[in-house]
């Protein structure tokens, strides 16, 4: 099956992800757009590099989907300058740019076939019927779908529309893939299998993903990089395991996940609920460990694992989580209002200084 899926990436013309000698596929440089008296995206500077899969991650309303705008150029910028593949093309109209756009509708044209709707750009561009058939059904065979190229939209699930959207765009080998929330539409047992879906496809085709989420969990599981946005402002880029583990403002830690800020002995750091040690009566300390006592205010039952709630004697909370390995939902659910000691280690906190990272990608390797 894998060696069938490289052959058919092959038909569409594909590299490789992590070609040697692989150049930015998009740099923003000093990006600003405005709507009336709103800055939707205040001076962003951003690399990309060729095969990369690139999230831009951040609430409702912090520039990132303007941003993908910008680079499909279905807005101008204020100022800056884009570029793909080393062109610039700030003033380029959307369609001279070799990109294609996946939205979270994916306006699939209910009167045709499967098929017919993957092949409909290269029909737009006038490439014969033998040869669009052909890398219509290549597309089809990446994204798992070979079998349904005769059935219409309405036949088919939401991820398998998503799907047949997603191939509609990759037929037409675009130098970078835009994809605004497309799984936006799904439930969250589909939505969570899509995200893995999506990362092997962009491993097999080799072309530069750019995606718009508001969803941390798509943002950590599919990313090679991805940068968080606020307020039109890139507050942190990198790695998942960075921008995670050491998150450079407070908004940045709050924003991924859940994370425990404190205040102590002058620091200002962040320890994730998963590296607190919740100690009862009896309990040794592990060796190397900062102790505390405090009361538990609250207690969520999550299935695998239970969330708790703790009010600290020195000032301040935090939430812990535990994995429910043992003992019954009734015994956790009753540990409200019981005093208890948190343990933790300094190794496992991120001292926070409060500056956001730069919002360009210079001098940071993938």
């Amino acid at each position: 099956m894998k060696a069938k899926m490289h052959d058919e990436a092959a038909v569409l013309g594909s590299t490789p992800p992590g070609a040697a000698g692989a150049r930015a596929a998009v740099r923003l440089s000093a990006l600003h757009k405005s709507f009336g008296q709103v800055t939707a995206v205040a001076g962003v500077d951003l690399e990309i590099a060729e095969g990369e899969f690139f999230t831009m991650l951040g609430p409702s309303g912090s520039g990132k989907t303007t941003l993908l705008r910008l680079i499909a150029g279905f807005e101008r910028p204020d100022s800056g300058r884009v570029e793909l593949g080393g062109q610039d093309v700030t003033r380029q109209p959307p369609y001279a740019r070799n990109v294609n756009t996946v939205f979270q509708d994916y306006a699939l044209f209910p009167h045709m076939t499967v098929l017919e709707n993957v092949a409909y750009g290269l029909r737009v561009k006038r490439v014969g019927k033998a040869d669009r058939n052909r890398r219509a059904e290549a597309a089809l065979g990446i994204v798992q779908l070979s079998g349904l190229s005769g059935r219409k939209p309405v036949q088919l699930s939401g991820g398998q529309r998503q799907r047949v959207a997603l191939a509609r765009a990759l037929v037409n080998e675009p130098q970078v893939l835009l994809l605004d929330e497309p799984l936006g539409a799904l439930d969250a047992k589909l939505r969570q299998e899509m995200q893995v879906e999506l990362k092997r496809i962009q491993r097999e085709v080799g072309i530069t993903f750019v995606y718009v989420t508001h969803d941390q969990e798509e943002a950590l599981t599919m990313s090679d990089r991805l940068a968080v946005f606020n307020q039109g402002h890139i507050e942190q880029f990198g790695t998942p395991v960075e921008v995670y583990e050491q998150p450079a403002t407070d908004f940045v830690a709050g924003f991924i996940g859940i994370s425990n800020l404190l205040e102590r002995d002058g620091r200002h750091f962040t320890i994730r609920p998963e590296k607190i040690r919740l100690l009862a009566a009896g309990d040794a300390v592990p060796p190397g460990s900062h102790v505390e006592d405090g009361r538990i205010e609250n207690v969520v039952y999550l299935g695998m694992l239970t969330r708790y709630l703790v009010e600290l004697a020195g000032g301040g909370h935090l939430t812990a989580v535990r994995q429910n390995l043992d003992g019954a939902a009734a015994d956790y659910l009753g540990a409200q209002g019981t005093t208890i000691r948190v343990a933790w280690r300094d190794d496992q906190t991120y001292e926070i200084t409060g500056r956001a990272a730069p919002g360009s990608a210079e001098g940071k390797e993938r």
